[in-house]
């Protein structure tokens, strides 16, 4: 299901001498809080709110922002990846793409949870930041969608159910072979399919679910042709798979990171440099709600250069 980020709650501070705040030492910090770093930066869990199921329990929703432009990291479940009570291991993931990504995971905590937290802990390039969640009433997620969709209110999207995915995939490959990866997806056509538009002037690079491709002048090291997420591609925005490593050592190589659904069909292909326990996820997504399915993968070999 889709859900959406709360809105951050911002502490307001009485500024005195506002004027001072013209001159050239304002606009040097404006240029270093505008700085964008390769590496070395944190990466900042975050907690996007809570749901409520049937039977009284509820869902915490976390994601992550990861403050590198170019850095992805691995950092397995334990003292620098942890998530309590019940942890260390709540189903987090283990590597972090670069940027904002949205409602990766959910902890489910019983009906009387009450006023206790649910706290995530990342500590990445030696900096450490923590996400804590509890049961605040405005945090509140419309598991349909909510405002990021327009909520229930739209009439097409009364009736809207995820789409589903299965996956055809070996449970072994070695280090530097293409393993394929067949997907089908099923869905009920709401919402439909839209025309894709041309963005408005400022607008070609919005948020996504994954990276951004936009080369910033001062990260040398940010190549081209980096994917990132979106209605699909092609000139119809429908139904669309997005995949990505969500537990193990290092990256993978990905045929295409988002693939537009076609005749239920979306096939991609794979390939590691380093051999390990994967588990990587493809989201299905009807652009309001989606679904994901895991897949479990032993990479063996030895690593290539």
């Amino acid at each position: 299901m889709v859900l959406h980020l709360r809105p951050a709650v911002a502490a307001c501070a009485l500024v005195l001498g506002f004027g001072l705040l013209q001159g050239a030492g304002a606009q040097q910090n404006e240029i270093d809080n505008n700085f964008k770093y390769n590496s070395g930066q944190d990466v900042q869990p975050v907690f996007e709110g809570w749901s409520k199921n049937a039977d009284g329990s509820f869902n915490m929703h976390f994601g992550y922002l990861n403050r590198n432009w170019v850095q992805e990291l691995s950092i397995p479940v334990g003292a620098n990846n942890s998530v309590e009570p019940a942890g260390p291991d709540r189903g987090q993931p283990t590597f972090f793409y670069t940027r904002t990504q949205r409602n990766l995971f959910t902890v489910h905590v019983p009906k009387d949870f009450a006023k206790k937290e649910v706290i995530w802990t990342l500590t990445a390039n030696g900096k450490t930041q923590k996400a804590y969640g509890w049961l605040q009433p405005e945090w509140e997620i419309d598991p349909a969608g909510g405002a990021a969709t327009g909520g229930q209110t739209q009439p097409e999207l009364r009736n809207n159910k995820p789409p589903t995915i299965t996956v055809d995939a070996a449970t072994t490959v070695a280090v530097g072979q293409t393993m394929p990866l067949n997907a089908a997806v099923t869905d009920d056509g709401i919402p439909k399919p839209t025309a894709t538009k041309k963005p408005a002037a400022g607008q070609e690079t919005p948020p996504t679910l994954v990276t951004t491709n936009d080369t910033p002048v001062n990260l040398p090291q940010l190549g081209p042709g980096r994917t990132r997420g979106g209605g699909g591609e092609g000139g119809v925005r429908g139904p669309f798979v997005t995949w990505m490593v969500y537990r193990g050592p290092a990256s993978a190589t990905f045929e295409s990171r988002n693939i537009q659904v076609k005749d239920g069909k979306v096939p991609n292909s794979v390939a590691f440099k380093v051999p390990g326990e994967y588990v990587l996820r493809a989201r299905a997504s009807d652009r309001v709600l989606f679904t994901d399915k895991d897949v479990k993968i032993t990479v063996t070999g030895g690593a290539t250069p």
